[in-house]
């Protein structure tokens, strides 16, 4: 046996005791095969089997507990979880009211409209959703996706259109992730990768941040435009006649404030609860001081009014027709979309930390319904909150009720105090968004792209800079894009790679990866590391061919023995379609030609079924499909002393 040290090497394989034969699965009929592939798309986690031989009555109340949770949870409640919901749901009031009117006016909206959307929608997601610890309410990105979608279509100076042009966009957005979750679509959202997802999230944070120098710096005059170039060129043109000194302290000096706060609850988790309550806090001691001030006098901009009441009905204002009921639905199924996506990632982060299952569908049906009923109820579009979860988290919540406390809080600041931020100045809520948005520029995680894949950091900076200097639905068009052209790029060019046995062992690994492996005389192995389908069948063809053509020269070159058997490993080929048979007939064939046979080794059941019902394998020979490359070797070397 003569064994080198180079993936070019050649050995010769001693004989086991015994070679196994590639079994033919059992035959399924078409019937019972569709409905395995259809089960597998929409039914991977079985939802029906908790139904299975349980009496009538005991369905009915399984699908109410499926629809309402809270139906599940409630009935081991207790007042020692009760304490620690009402301190979350507490501490994440206090958090919500000012974000909520300052969001409103991310959303070009009035203030009352953001308090709106923390009142109802988490009404209704305390009873349908799934996560404990998701904190429902607006949020920056997605009000400033809504503000600059529907800015674009109406002027927000017509505000009642411009308001109903946001509940429909709302109500869209409510339709949306309910088809999604009743159809159990929601595999869909994961088309939107990763990467992309925090060069969005980054290049929104900064956009946001700009957006708020106006109110920062006491602009008056301001682009309408996100992109950095226009935002820029407002705040620079208008430095020596538009800014508010009064202002920019105020801005300032609570942004200073706002950072301290969270660079102390990242230090001291257990002080979380001083970012916490640091907005109220600021708006209380802002509020104070321009009244006593009256600052607004000297030209700082300030809340002026908030509409007094719980949410009034907007069913009447959602246009069901004409031209801005398609527009409506356009930027609804968008911003509907990028809220399903930012909850499902927040539920499943926290939920990963409390090891307990989120239900992916159940959230898509719970904020489909609270959205479908916001934009009825004068909301605009909510979902979970980054920041308002964490807060949660930290303050010990265990149940949704911590979101019926938020609520409740909420109703009351409604009926009882919005009269109190009267003399809010709009700089102390820009400088709140400034730092709620500021954690959302996760450089860590672009470094880390950096360091894995290449390709995801280019659809993360991708989608980065087409927010940042164009506009979010740009940028977004791009992250959707490049994910779309990586499912493609890899689908289209799967990878291959030549192996070789590992000395000692009958392990066959890749050769570049393994540089110690050595090949066989006479024989080469070829893995193909995916499905073969129709859109790869060809490249994958080709590109088999074309390492065979490179070893042959290079064993040509070193006079050594040529190939005349070429083994596919096949057991990571999950599936294959008559293209993808189609181009092994032609492979086939090829080799033929070239005096080298074909060889397959551990096909998977649904491969070997295929390629059975085309007769594939009668082509090429039953015996020319092994269980094994090991199997292959064993068999196929003593043949290959016979040719040399």
């Amino acid at each position: 046996m003569e064994i080198g040290s180079g993936p070019l090497s050649r050995y010769h394989p001693q004989p086991s005791s015994q070679v196994h034969k590639v079994a033919m699965p059992p035959k399924q009929n078409v019937l019972t095969e569709f409905q395995t592939v259809i089960k597998e798309i929409f039914f991977p986690d079985e939802p029906f089997r908790a139904f299975r031989g349980q009496r009538s009555h005991t369905r009915f109340y399984l699908v109410l507990q499926a629809i309402f949770p809270i139906l599940e949870w409630a009935r081991s409640y207790n007042l020692q979880k009760f304490k620690g919901d009402l301190i979350a749901g507490l501490t994440i009031a206090s958090l919500c009211v000012p974000q909520d009117i300052a969001y409103a006016r991310l959303a070009h909206l009035e203030p009352q409209y953001g308090l709106y959307s923390s009142f109802v929608p988490p009404l209704i997601y305390a009873f349908m959703g799934s996560s404990r610890d998701i904190a429902i309410g607006p949020v920056a990105v997605v009000s400033l996706l809504i503000g600059t979608m529907v800015q674009n279509e109406i002027d927000p100076s017509n505000k009642l259109a411009y308001r109903r042009l946001v509940f429909t966009a709302t109500f869209f957005a409510g339709v949306t992730q309910f088809a999604l979750g009743l159809f159990r679509l929601g595999f869909l959202i994961d088309f939107l990768s990763h990467a992309a997802i925090v060069g969005f999230m980054a290049g929104a944070a900064i956009t946001i941040g700009l957006q708020q120098l106006k109110g920062l710096l006491g602009i008056t005059n301001f682009t309408k435009n996100t992109d950095i170039i226009s935002v820029m060129h407002s705040v620079v043109g208008t430095v020596h006649h538009g800014w508010n000194w009064q202002t920019i302290v105020i801005g300032l000096s609570f942004l200073a404030f706002l950072l301290l706060t969270k660079y102390i609850a990242k230090k001291y988790p257990k002080l979380f609860w001083v970012s916490a309550i640091a907005p109220l806090t600021s708006v209380i001691v802002a509020t104070f001081c321009v009244y006593i001030t009256r600052a607004d006098k000297e030209g700082v901009a300030i809340v002026n009014r908030i509409e007094r009441g719980i949410n009034p009905s907007s069913a009447h204002e959602i246009y069901w027709t004409g031209d801005l009921f398609l527009k409506g639905f356009k930027i609804g199924v968008v911003a509907g979309l990028i809220a399903l996506t930012e909850a499902i990632a927040i539920g499943r982060t926290f939920a990963a930390v409390k090891d307990y299952n989120v239900d992916g569908n159940k959230e898509m049906v719970a904020m489909g319904t609270m959205n479908i009923v916001g934009s009825m109820t004068s909301c605009y579009v909510a979902t979970g909150s980054f920041s308002r979860s964490a807060v949660n988290f930290m303050a010990g919540c265990n149940t949704a009720v911590a979101n019926i406390v938020m609520s409740c809080v909420v109703l009351l600041t409604l009926e009882l105090i919005t009269r109190l931020f009267k003399y809010t100045p709009n700089a102390v809520l820009a400088s709140i968004i400034i730092a709620a948005v500021f954690p959302l520029v996760d450089i860590p995680a672009a470094i880390l792209l950096w360091k894995i894949d290449k390709f995801d950091f280019l659809a993360c900076m991708g989608a980065f800079f087409g927010v940042v200097f164009k506009s979010v639905e740009i940028g977004l068009l791009i992250a959707v894009a490049i994910s779309f052209a990586k499912i493609l790029l890899q689908v289209t060019r799967p990878r291959t790679s030549v192996l070789g046995r590992l000395p000692g062992t009958l392990v066959y690994r890749n050769v570049e990866q393994y540089p110690n492996a050595t090949t066989v005389s006479g024989i080469m192995i070829i893995r193909v590391d995916s499905a073969i389908y129709f859109s790869n069948s060809n490249y994958i063809k080709e590109r088999i061919l074309r390492w065979l053509s490179n070893e042959e020269e290079d064993l040509k070159i070193n006079s050594q023995p040529r190939i005349k058997y070429l083994i596919v490993e096949m057991s990571p080929v999950t599936d294959i379609d008559t293209s993808g048979i189609h181009s092994f007939e032609e492979l086939h064939k090829t080799l033929q030609n070239r005096d080298v046979k074909l060889v397959l080794a551990n096909p998977g059941a649904i491969v070997t079924e295929k390629l059975h019902a085309a007769e594939f394998t009668k082509k090429i020979g039953e015996d020319m499909i092994f269980l094994t490359v090991a199997d292959a070797i064993e068999m196929l070397s003593p043949r290959i002393k016979e040719l040399l």
